[in-house]
């Protein structure tokens, strides 16, 4: 019988790649979700029966021993941005983890993979960047053959990096920016996924590995490759963080006064720390070169997706190829 991984977070934007890629080499594919009535599409990733979404929250443990009986391999790849509902940083980034660690040690699964990011520090201003971190601290402890993967931003058809600034260019003739000199070096979704495969196959060795493209970015020139995609001319602002600050400030309170029926979803007191440190593979760390990958550039890949966000959209480049028409 083809073996079975378990893929918590399996519906998400690095998960369902992880799943697809893990039903191509021929695994039986467990998608652990809090809601498998959303994850159904999953299913058409591999053959009928292959892949199955299922029930699980993993703040429980029981419902996360229960997605991981007689797994061969595990992938946690959950991920939230901001607090929601009743998950937070804590029960999420750091008990989630933990649990699934313990638990796949006590139950002998033979490998596990977990995402976590660059730049992980207990001591962190960001409560994301400190809690990813315990977390990861939390695998380790009970699983010291992990395959710890620290991606930089990563970027793909449903990101919430290049489509986020795709949409603010639209907004006005002023696109502004926070931490334009911050350095980043996005990575592809497809490469996270591919190295997290390797990681539950075995054919990754265990350890750590920090994740980036082959380009180190400012904020200002991933902006830039936005606006040229989209085919936009804006005037780029940076903003002070101070007064980002403020503006954060206002946000997170209106969030809290209206008791969460508005969502922060712009910018969080929290996030400002990730806008303040660059985001790049340490030199002495172990990357893609170690897996054997070529990570592949945004420039190959963002212009597939973000056309939709050009002025007339698909048909930008019929109109601008229409200019040249001549009357005879």
């Amino acid at each position: 019988m083809a073996k079975l991984v378990t893929i918590f977070g399996g519906s998400g934007f690095v998960g369902r790649h992880v799943v697809r890629l893990m039903a191509k080499r021929g695994w039986r594919v467990r998608v652990a979700v809090r809601r498998p009535d959303e994850a159904l599409f999953t299913r058409t990733y591999g053959a009928v029966g292959q892949v199955v979404p299922v029930l699980c929250n993993i703040r429980d443990e029981m419902s996360v021993r229960a997605a991981m009986s007689d797994a061969d391999a595990v992938v946690n790849c959950v991920n939230i941005e901001r607090p929601e509902g009743k998950s937070n940083f804590t029960n999420v980034f750091e008990q989630g983890a933990e649990h699934i660690a313990r638990l796949s040690a006590e139950m002998g699964v033979a490998r596990i993979v977990h995402l976590s990011g660059i730049g992980v520090d207990p001591k962190s201003a960001s409560r994301y960047i400190a809690s990813k971190a315990r977390g990861e601290a939390a695998v380790l402890k009970h699983r010291p053959d992990a395959v710890i993967l620290r991606p930089s931003v990563i970027f793909g058809p449903d990101d919430h990096f290049y489509n986020r600034f795709a949409s603010l260019a639209r907004l006005g003739p002023i696109t502004p920016i926070i931490g334009g000199r911050t350095r980043l070096q996005p990575v592809y979704v497809e490469d996270v996924a591919l190295a997290a495969v390797m990681g539950a196959t075995g054919e990754a060795e265990t350890g750590i590995y920090e994740l980036g493209g082959p380009d180190v970015l400012t904020m200002r020139e991933v902006i830039a490759q936005v606006l040229k995609v989209t085919h936009r001319r804006r005037l780029v602002l940076n903003m002070p963080f101070w007064l980002a600050r403020i503006g954060a400030t206002v946000l997170d309170g209106v969030q809290f006064a209206s008791f969460g029926l508005f969502s922060n979803k712009f910018l969080s007191r929290d996030q400002l720390p990730l806008l303040r440190n660059d985001n790049v593979v340490s030199p002495d760390a172990r990357g893609f070169a170690d897996l054997g990958l070529q990570p592949i550039a945004a420039e190959a890949v963002i212009e597939d997706y973000l056309w939709r966000f050009r002025p007339s959209g698909q048909y930008d480049a019929i109109k601008d190829s229409a200019k040249n028409l001549r009357e005879f």
